[in-house]
């Protein structure tokens, strides 16, 4: 299983893009999901329905089934937001897991940039930047793509895609470089 993220400011269009680009990653063969981060609060669940007055009665999951498809929905009640190798590990193994947002966390992406946004590119100052979608062209010596050039998206994100025990590790090493780091200064506070 492998992990590639899309990321950008709101607006630059990477759902848009996103959408465009599984289909193409499906007629490829491979199996394909996706880790999306929301800003805001969300809701899967309809007001009323029975899941939803679970939820709101106190439940900390509830799971909805059908013959057609399957959601858990887990509910935080104050505990913080869950880091993305966690999220990972809830993920069934497919081909390629595409990460959409998290443009703070330290995994490879691709940046998706649209010059409307008059915002900043990310690649500059984000190391875990490999590739720029985007409808200028961009000064860099990374690959990039129109944001219409759907196959050759597709193609960086696959050439770009780390396997996501990578992702993992690399997580495991920054916890303990941190845990380092603190035992450093809580020894030099004494």
């Amino acid at each position: 299983m492998k992990v590639i993220g899309l990321a950008g400011w709101s607006g630059a269009g990477k759902t848009t893009l996103l959408t465009r680009v599984i289909p193409l990653l499906l007629k490829n063969g491979l199996r394909v999901s996706v880790i999306k981060h929301a800003h805001h609060a969300f809701d899967v669940d309809v007001p009323g329905k029975d899941s939803w007055r679970h939820r709101e009665s106190g439940a900390t999951e509830v799971l909805v089934s059908s013959t057609r498809r399957w959601a858990l929905m887990h509910e935080l009640r104050g505990a913080g937001e869950p880091r993305l190798p966690e999220l990972m590990a809830k993920m069934a193994r497919v081909d390629l897991v595409v990460i959409e947002g998290f443009k703070r966390e330290p995994h490879r992406k691709i940046e998706v940039h649209r010059a409307a946004n008059a915002k900043p590119l990310l690649f500059p100052d984000d190391p875990g930047v490999v590739g720029i979608a985007a409808d200028i062209e961009v000064e860099t010596t990374l690959p990039t793509a129109h944001l219409d050039d759907i196959e050759a998206i597709a193609a960086m994100m696959q050439r770009s895609a780390t396997p996501v025990d990578e992702l993992l590790a690399q997580d495991l090493l920054a916890q303990d470089l941190l845990a380092q780091d603190l035992l450093v200064k809580s020894e030099a506070e004494r």
